[in-house]
């Protein structure tokens, strides 16, 4: 079996990239390097600096590769730059996409594992945890949309070329190798604020929800969809809401800073809560997660603690 991975050298990708190359399976990696680290590239992967919006660098590697599957990261992941910029949202997250499946059909391509996201696609969910049977589905971002609508594309394929596809609808995921930089990863920005001492701002009253799952448990998901007859959506989450305030908390408890998290004004449109079931995940993959928060918070300022040296 060969699988290309792209977005393979970013945070989620990267850890999956490990887990893949761990269990003797052949790996490719196409990334742009423009989040991702060169650090982060397993050595026993093959690697290509691609970008997945220039069609004919796709198309050269898939008829050198002729990959069983692709693993799909690669995207435009901030929402507030979707908001700013549509167009390219849609450039990376949409093109990008149809680029992996247009080549992909000319080459026996059998499936797709793609990285959604449950935060996302639901928008404003009146259910709480949320199931993928929620209608109507009503993203409040451009990069929700394109999220969304790539699982249609996908749908798509599958029906007209006979590619098959699961699309996991991640929560928040936090963990080693999460960027603190970035404006999604809260765990990691909280982690490194508190390591060196640095003010850590909440943003609004701090009681926003979100579902945090761990790096690791996401890797599990994506290990049992290889194997997987599955075609579809499913939640990969805890099904547990935690707040902002929770999470400073829970990280200042193991990094014991002294600091207190200061509060700054809210983001506008941002989503008051977001939890996802994960029922329909236990059934179709019996997948769970395996990390609570707790333990996940403690490995996760240990990378940090880690990287300063």
């Amino acid at each position: 079996m060969k699988i290309l991975v792209t977005g393979g050298a970013g945070f989620i990708a990267s850890h999956i990239v490990d887990s893949y190359v761990s269990a003797g399976i052949k790996v490719v990696i196409v990334d742009n390097l423009s989040t991702g680290k060169m650090e982060f590239i397993n050595k026993k992967a093959r690697f290509y600096k691609a970008d997945i919006t220039d069609r004919q660098q796709i198309a050269r590697i898939l008829k050198r590769e002729k990959p069983d599957i692709i693993n799909h990261h690669a995207a435009q992941i901030s929402v507030r730059q979707s908001v700013e910029d549509p167009l390219f949202d849609a450039q990376v997250n949409l093109i990008g996409l149809l680029n992996l499946l247009e080549e992909g059909r000319h080459f026996k391509l059998k499936k797709v594992i793609f990285a959604s996201s449950g935060g996302v696609v639901y928008g404003d969910a009146k259910i709480i945890p949320t199931p993928e049977t929620y209608h109507p589905k009503m993203p409040l971002s451009p990069y929700g949309v394109s999220k969304l609508a790539s699982e249609h594309y996908l749908n798509f394929y599958c029906q007209t070329y006979g590619i098959a596809y699961i699309a996991l609808r991640y929560s928040n995921v936090y963990g080693p190798r999460q960027n603190p930089h970035g404006e999604a990863g809260v765990v990691a920005i909280f982690s490194r604020k508190l390591l060196n001492g640095q003010a850590s701002v909440i943003n609004g009253d701090g009681k926003q929800t979100r579902d945090y799952v761990f790096v690791r448990d996401v890797v599990e998901a994506n290990i049992k969809a290889l194997e997987s007859k599955f075609i579809g959506a499913v939640n990969i989450g805890t099904g547990k809401e935690t707040d902002v305030i929770q999470i400073f908390s829970g990280i200042e408890n193991v990094v014991k800073s002294g600091l207190s998290g200061k509060h700054g004004p809210a983001k506008s449109g941002e989503q008051k809560r977001s939890c996802l079931s994960i029922q329909y995940a236990q059934k179709v993959l019996n997948w769970r997660p395996m990390v609570n928060l707790s333990d996940g918070l403690k490995k996760t300022v240990a990378y940090f603690k880690s990287e300063k040296r």
